[in-house]
């Protein structure tokens, strides 16, 4: 493994780090395929391009694209060639199309287009002849040539106007309607070419029932199985299983949803005769939801839970060839592991020691699997694991493991990565990554930055582009990443602990997850911050309002009055099953804005969403009105509000990421390490 210099004394070096994201295997497992996102020559957006991986780990990548605008989602058909997404041509009317690069050699040529743009291609291994396409489509086209006209009317006419009939309206950061998502199907013609190609569409009357939904088509290309969200009425929607054949069209639901259970989609078996699916319990104000897996034969309906007892939430699923064992992915205290589930025995053997896996593959022969793997140690990069032992592994074992040459250095640490553990006043075990400056010791002690996860149903346990700790650590901060209660990996009793509960045990773990890393001799007690995104920053707005033991706040995204986030939000139906008026009575933050009288720096974008920027601006106001650390009457204020008008609940301009971290550190500089005013950027006026 080679590694690259410290970028993270430099913001500049930092944001045009490439990254490495997605994987694909050909049919005869001889080529992978990832992509690769690199900054732009005016650093202001990400382009990735195609590479090709060498599965045995001894050639270097090798890269396939050039296209000026990026390619990405390879897919490979089942005669070997390479589909992905391109767009060519410059401007608005640039929208991604289907291209394919033949096994055999040539050049790569558009296949497939829609007038809306293509968001995903899929191929099946036993049918070459076809693929599913996934695009938007308006409800009153015709066909695409009419789904143009419109498009083209709107455009012309600047028309952005949305008539909606049903919920939601939007989510997360994009606006909802009036185009839906469509499944299309298409000939994989060889000789045909994008404009002569011809889709067909299975779903013309769709609506919101597949906003954001997960899919898994048939190896056979004989139908897929979608989850479906299915109206309840008074805003409300719950999620099931539909079949859809990919001939007709015809739908058929396979599991309707009700007050009790909910459904997500898993995958299907090889021979597509089996279906592998979460089954949820629907969350209320006083329980948490709890997944459980299950396997369905496709043929009867018949069903029954498997991997019965484990209690972890199951992230991906990869069948083996042969149908009889399954990979799964799981959060894991502080990791995302790979497992290996017997169907049947119902065994689980965990695999892989450290890091979190994504991507996983298997190859034809079932002898090795592919992923990509990260940590806060190292961002993503693709590996290999030996899977012809599996039935030797005892516990604490795993399979053997060899990183392949990724086409991404991994850049050299400025610091160093450790645990912390502690024990809550109920027994329960909390832990944290402690990232830590490589100088730091009991005479030369590391200020604390305290971040929290968002989710709240999350885990620090992958890499973080958008919250690095290591560009603080290159600061001379140490970063703690607690996992408190609500934290996925640690079983539904760590969940549940913390459920309708954020102000409580979440809160308590956190204060003695830091009060043990401040008791370390490298660290000091006297010089700390919180900070947190999204849940992240509710929790920093929380510990804001309870205790003034932090010099510094930073809250990004944040939910401030718990009464407005939970009606405003892009999914109300899911956040008020929780938030009852006794839970956001008990736990809004915005009750407690008296006793603030720590220095915070507010951040939101316009366009999140989730987090509608109406917490920001009421969190904002009432901190300069109604705070214990007020605005002065000659106008001045400790607190700080960086707003970004064009960014989400994330920030992913490279250039304003960039101005995150320069305000942020320039904010922590003044109230934590206790220096005079430095200088922002001059772009910020």
């Amino acid at each position: 493994m080679t590694y690259a210099k410290q970028p993270f004394h430099n913001l500049d070096e930092y944001i045009g780090l490439p990254r490495v994201a997605g994987l694909a295997l050909s049919p005869d497992g001889t080529k992978l395929v990832t992509t690769l996102s690199t900054l732009s020559s005016d650093q202001t957006k990400y382009t990735s391009a195609l590479w090709q991986l060498d599965p045995q780990g001894k050639t270097p990548a090798r890269r396939l694209t050039f296209g000026e605008n990026g390619e990405s989602q390879p897919n490979f058909s089942a005669d070997g060639d390479l589909l992905f997404l391109a767009k060519r041509g410059t401007g608005e009317d640039a929208k991604p199309e289907a291209w394919r690069l033949p096994s055999a050699g040539g050049e790569a040529r558009s296949i497939l287009t829609h007038p809306a743009g293509i968001e995903s291609v899929t191929t099946f291994p036993r049918n070459p002849q076809r693929v599913l396409v996934c695009a938007p489509g308006m409800p009153r086209a015709t066909d695409l040539e009419h789904e143009a006209k419109i498009l083209q009317e709107r455009k012309t006419k600047k028309i952005t106007a949305i008539l909606h009939t049903g919920y939601p309206v939007r989510y997360w950061d994009a606006d909802l309607g009036p185009q839906t998502p469509h499944f299309y199907t298409a000939a994989l013609d060889p000789a045909a070419n994008a404009e002569s190609a011809t889709l067909k569409d299975l779903t013309p009357s769709s609506g919101v029932q597949q906003t954001d939904t997960a899919f898994t088509a048939a190896d056979n290309g004989e139908f897929l199985i979608t989850e479906w969200l299915v109206p309840e009425g008074r805003g409300s929607l719950a999620t099931g299983l539909m079949r859809l054949d990919l001939h007709s069209g015809a739908q058929e639901m396979l599991l309707q949803p009700d007050e009790t259970y909910e459904y997500t989609v898993g995958k299907i078996s090889p021979d597509s005769s089996k279906l592998i699916y979460a089954r949820w319990t629907r969350s209320t104000p006083q329980c948490a939801g709890a997944m459980t897996l299950w396997l369905m034969e496709l043929s009867s309906g018949e069903t029954h839970q498997i991997a019965v007892g484990w209690d972890r939430w199951t992230n991906d699923i990869t069948w083996f060839p042969n149908g009889h064992s399954v990979l799964l992915t799981a959060d894991e205290h502080g990791h995302g592991p790979i497992f290996h589930l017997s169907l049947d025995s119902d065994k689980i053997t965990r695999l892989t020691a450290d890091g979190a896996y994504t991507n996983v593959l298997i190859s034809p022969d079932s002898r090795t699997a592919y992923a990509l793997r990260s940590s806060y140690e190292y961002p993503t990069e693709p590996v290999s694991i030996e899977l012809t032992h599996l039935a030797e592994l005892e516990s604490g074992q795993y399979a053997a493991l060899t990183g392949l040459l990724s086409p991404a250095e991994q850049p050299a640490l400025p610091g160093t990565l450790t645990e912390v553990s502690t024990t809550a006043e109920d027994g329960s075990t909390i832990r944290a990554w402690l990232a830590l400056p490589r100088d730091a010791s009991p005479s030369n002690k590391a200020p604390l930055l305290l971040w929290i996860h968002g989710g709240p149903l999350g885990s620090w346990n992958a890499w973080s582009w958008r919250w690095s700790p290591w560009l603080a650590v290159a600061q001379g901060y140490a970063v703690l990443l607690p996992d408190p209660a609500l934290s996925t990996g640690y079983g539904q009793d760590f969940i549940q602990r913390g459920w309708g509960r954020w102000g409580e045990e979440p809160y308590t773990d956190l204060l003695v997850i830091t009060d043990a890393a401040e008791a370390r001799a490298d660290i000091d007690q006297s010089r700390t911050a919180a900070m947190g995104g999204s849940f992240g920053g509710y929790m920093a707005n929380w510990i804001a309002g309870h205790t003034d033991r932090f010099k510094a706040i930073v809250t990004h995204a944040s939910l401030w009055a718990l009464d407005g986030f939970d009606k405003s939000t892009d999914a109300s139906f899911y956040w008020t099953r929780e938030m009852s008026p006794e839970m956001i009575q008990a736990n809004s933050p915005h009750h407690h804005v008296a006793q603030i009288v720590t220095p915070m720096l507010v951040i939101h974008g316009d366009k999140d969403y989730r987090v509608p920027i109406s917490e920001g601006l009421k969190l904002w106001y009432q901190l300069l009105a109604d705070s214990g650390l007020p605005q002065a009457p000659d106008g001045t204020t400790d607190h700080r509000f960086l707003y970004f008008p064009d960014e989400n609940h994330w920030i992913f301009s490279p250039q304003h990421a960039k101005i995150w971290y320069q305000v942020v550190f320039e904010f922590l500089s003044q109230h934590v390490l206790g220096n005079e005013p430095g200088e922002l950027p001059e772009v910020l006026g």
